[in-house]
């Protein structure tokens, strides 16, 4: 969800990392049926860090740009990315890693899921489904990225962020991902933008507000016969402070860390053709704890 240190913003205490964001945490997601939105459990091996795809590191884009510019306007107040977990480090019991076998929301606003409930897994659940939208395609472009923003964030929140936002995602920021001004891909290739969430963390709740860390990976590059910045993979977290409102629960201020990253696997990198196939082919999730 957002730039690294080539955007220029920062977190609170300095700049955010590069890349998508992600949380190591004691209590885990579950994922329900595929419901048609953006976003799959599809990966491509990492590949080796290149200086040349710097590009802002391909710069995770999406989580970074948002959490940065969030806790930059909004003086901080979300989390503070360190994804440490609130039992003082002592072992989760199982049910802190289960699935609550709560029903998933069956409401969208606009392409997001809505409806989470007024708990500790509603929150978590809302965190999950907040970072599959912000780490999506549509934050590339302006009116889906308001759209997005207004919708995940309280009105307070989004009104602060919106200009910084669109000052971010300029021409030139697009271009070295291989858009054009408008956020488009070049024809015959597929940009892909996508966060995946593996688990969540409820870091503190007290009814009206939690902070949640959801852990996932992300997938970043252009696919196509001329790309220069293949599509590649990165583990992150994303920690966001959330507060309850009339429209249910909200994002307030957010940051992110590196990690925590497995060891890649041995699988071979798939050709530009498969990844843009597999892209057009798998739909998403809604996410529940």
């Amino acid at each position: 969800m957002s730039l690294g240190d080539e955007s220029g913003y920062g977190s609170g205490s300095g700049r955010t990392d590069d890349g998508y964001s992600t949380i190591g945490g004691t209590r885990q997601t579950r994922t329900r049926l595929p419901d048609g939105e953006d976003g799959d459990g599809y990966s491509t091996p990492r590949r080796p860090a290149r200086s040349s795809r710097s590009l802002v590191t391909v710069v995770g884009v999406v989580v970074l740009l948002i959490a940065a510019i969030a806790f930059a306007n909004m003086g901080g107040g979300g989390g503070d990315g360190s994804g440490g977990s609130g039992n003082g480090g002592s072992k989760p019991d199982s049910s802190s890693t289960a699935a609550t076998g709560t029903k998933p929301v069956t409401g969208k606003n606009g392409s997001i899921p809505s409806g989470f409930a007024h708990d500790e897994q509603g929150a978590q659940s809302a965190a999950s489904n907040f970072a599959v939208a912000l780490g999506s395609v549509g934050m590339f472009k302006k009116d889906s990225r308001h759209e997005i923003v207004n919708t995940i964030y309280t009105a307070e929140a989004a009104a602060k962020l919106r200009d910084p936002q669109d000052s971010a995602y300029s021409a030139g920021f697009l271009g070295k991902l291989g858009l054009d001004p408008d956020g488009n891909a070049p024809q015959g290739s597929t940009f892909v933008s996508r966060t995946i969430p593996v688990g969540t963390k409820l870091e503190a709740f007290e009814g009206d507000t939690a902070k949640v860390a959801v852990w996932y990976t992300g997938l970043i590059g252009m696919s196509g016969p001329e790309s220069t910045d293949p599509v590649s993979t990165s583990w992150k977290t994303w920690t966001v402070q959330l507060s309850w409102t009339s429209d249910g629960w909200r994002a307030v201020s957010d940051t992110q860390k590196d990690g925590p990253a497995p060891v890649p696997g041995d699988v071979a990198a798939s050709s530009s053709d498969e990844i843009s196939k597999a892209i057009e082919e798998y739909g998403g999730f809604t996410y529940a704890r």
